[in-house]
């Protein structure tokens, strides 16, 4: 048994997955599986493709936090209901959290945490956050009437949120299994030719800010859907912009929130890849791997009212980016209306598929 032939019999065949032989009527190697022929240059290129192929790498370092002080002039308020943590600065005399309302008690002044690297100021103030609300309610069909005229704004606080902003340079690597498929025909059959390809696609991705809640008072959706912010407006925190609002004390660390940003700078990296891979009838991911250069954590205070409602002894809890404007919430919905919403919509599909049916009908005839 020759050299190449040995090497074979243990190579994967990147078409089908069986174990490709060499054939010695074609001198050629080939799967016994699916016949496929591969010329052995192509072949040896491939597999030393798959020797390079590494595993995710993705590491951050956060050792350059600075830490606060009791020179800082901020204190920590503690509240004896939900555990929250707030913080503000020190001439706040009594403030109510913001997530549950309770009265909240000073512990004392903050120092030993890692201070925040910088922050947004609020643009929009609680006026706006109140009109908000209101366009946040109109127009909404399945809105019980009654919510809307009897709704009544418990509690508005404009809080600045703790979030990690993550940084770094990604290195990419995605391989595929893709075919292009080619059909002809002549007096007597009709052919179809498959043709197996073994993609590799690789690139650099730079991030910048990829935002994570520091906050599990916070829930990580609403978060998520007041984005974006405006970067170009950030400064670097000064207490001052703390005057007038609360601080929420992150309680999740940059580490713990890694995985879930790895997690989504690998998906991104993925799908931009995956968008150069056309012209191919199928394509079929095999294997990935991102490696993180340079990987930086800032710690940031982002801007964010909340208001809480409540109607028929239910609380429903509001978020809006105190930069932007943008408003999330969840509303209750009337019965009756999405019941008669439904119907309705039963009804219209039902008589588009009659006349779908009465026109192949006329036509056939």
């Amino acid at each position: 048994m020759s050299a190449m032939s040995q090497e074979l019999l243990e190579y994967e065949c990147p078409c089908c997955g069986g174990k490709i032989e060499f054939n010695s009527t074609i001198q050629k190697p080939q799967c016994p599986y699916c016949d496929t022929v591969f010329e052995p240059d192509a072949l040896k290129g491939y597999d030393e493709a798959l020797k390079r192929e590494a595993s995710d790498d993705m590491h951050w370092d956060a050792a350059s936090h600075r830490q606060w002080s009791e020179e800082d002039g901020v204190a920590v308020y503690t509240c004896k209901s939900c555990a929250g943590q707030i913080v503000c600065d020190d001439t706040t005399a009594a403030t109510a959290c913001p997530y549950c309302g309770n009265p909240v008690v000073m512990v004392g002044k903050l120092a030993g945490d890692l201070k925040p690297d910088l922050m947004i100021p609020f643009r929009l103030d609680k006026n706006a956050a109140k009109e908000g609300l209101r366009r946040h309610l109109k127009g909404k069909r399945l809105l019980p009437k009654r919510f809307r005229d009897e709704n009544r704004i418990d509690e508005i606080k404009g809080v600045y949120v703790p979030f990690w902003l993550f940084d770094a340079d990604a290195d990419a690597s995605v391989r595929y299994r893709a075919t292009r498929v080619r059909s002809w025909s002549d007096s007597r059959y009709h052919y179809t030719e498959t043709s197996h390809y073994a993609l590799l696609r690789e690139g650099t991705v730079g991030f910048e800010r990829v935002p994570a809640d520091g906050s599990s008072k916070m829930e990580n959706d609403l978060m998520e859907s007041i984005e974006p912010y405006d970067f170009g407006e950030a400064v670097d925190f000064q207490t001052a912009y703390l005057s007038g609002f609360l601080a929420d004390r992150y309680d999740i660390s940059s580490e713990a929130c890694s995985q879930e940003v790895n997690q989504r700078i690998k998906q991104t990296a993925e799908q931009l890849l995956a968008g150069t891979t056309v012209g191919y009838a199928t394509v079929i991911p095999q294997h990935s791997a991102v490696q993180c250069r340079a990987g930086k954590v800032r710690y940031a205070l982002l801007p964010v009212w909340l208001l809480n409602t409540s109607w028929k002894g239910k609380t429903y809890s509001f978020a809006m980016n105190g930069q932007t404007g943008k408003f999330v919430g969840n509303l209750p919905v009337d019965r009756k209306a999405y019941w008669g919403w439904l119907g309705c919509l039963a009804v219209g599909i039902t008589a588009l598929a009659f006349l779908l049916l009465w026109c192949m009908a006329t036509l056939g005839g």
